[in-house]
């Protein structure tokens, strides 16, 4: 099939560097510039987010590559090695988020920062981190649903170097990177709006993401031919969107209508620090 994408982009001194890994780099990167700027909006310093992500993004990878494995164990158990083998593929979205949030929660206690306030600033740039990361996926030819077929594709008015590489094992693919990509690309706009121009409370901007992307999350993964599963063939990505779907939107509204010690979401404050 023409215009297949080779999943590397150069070599480096007899090493071949992936796109995937230039992706999810650039989108690192991205991330932490829009979450540097929000950061002083709300009063943090200006090198918060990034002592952050020194310490989140090492343990985030160890995290997402862990989940990745405990949910596959079995040929790691025939093959240890390959458990350091990341550049074969095996890292997870959600292990690489649970990871970092337990980082965040040690790192805002140890520099006396609201947690609430700090993930309402880093949840628009990690939606918009995870829909430039799909696309590594793409580059790899992985995270990709069931057979289908071309006219399908071209219905969905795809450019035709998304559908020429949906050819995967003799069949079109649904572009399921795709469809995730664009939900979280609009879910990063919309909470951007919401965020300038309604009045929200410490949480619900991230809560907000937890709701949207978990909601997607479960019916796009539904889609996908490469699913972790556990207890007994139930795809273990579904049930912790669903988990997190339910207990996001219960939080979002004992928080709204119960709390009334909150406080607000709120930008420019020019201040240095945000404390408890």
């Amino acid at each position: 099939m023409i215009g297949q994408i080779n999943r590397t982009a150069f070599e480096l001194f007899g090493l071949q560097i992936y796109w995937y890994a230039i992706i999810i780099v650039s989108g690192i990167a991205i991330a932490l510039w829009l979450a540097n700027r929000e950061a002083l909006r709300v009063g943090l310093k200006e090198d918060d987010m990034t002592n952050f992500i020194l310490w989140a993004l090492p343990i985030a990878i160890i995290g997402a590559r862990l989940y990745y494995i405990l949910f596959d164990l079995e040929p790691y158990l025939a093959d240890p090695i390959q458990i350091f083998n990341t550049r074969s593929g095996g890292l997870a979205i959600y292990g690489g988020l649970i990871a970092a949030a337990i980082v965040l929660i040690v790192y805002t206690r140890h520099h006396f920062i609201d947690p609430w306030l700090f993930l309402d600033v880093v949840a628009p740039s990690v939606m918009l981190a995870q829909a430039m990361g799909r696309w590594g996926n793409f580059t790899n030819h992985e995270a990709y649903g069931g057979e289908t077929t071309r006219q399908f594709l071209e219905g969905l008015h795809l450019p035709q170097f998304i559908i020429n590489n949906m050819y995967i094992d003799g069949a079109f693919r649904q572009p399921t990177f795709f469809y995730e990509s664009m939900w979280s690309l609009l879910g990063f706009i919309l909470i951007l709006i919401v965020r300038k121009k309604l009045l929200v409370k410490r949480g619900e901007l991230f809560l907000s993401y937890v709701i949207w992307y978990s909601f997607g999350r479960f019916f796009i993964e539904g889609m996908r031919t490469d699913s972790l599963y556990a207890f007994g063939g139930i795809r273990v990505s579904q049930v912790l969107s669903l988990i997190l779907f339910v207990g996001g939107i219960f939080l979002f509204y004992y928080r709204r209508k119960k709390r009334t010690d909150i406080k607000l979401y709120e930008r420019d404050k020019g201040t240095n620090q945000a404390l408890i």
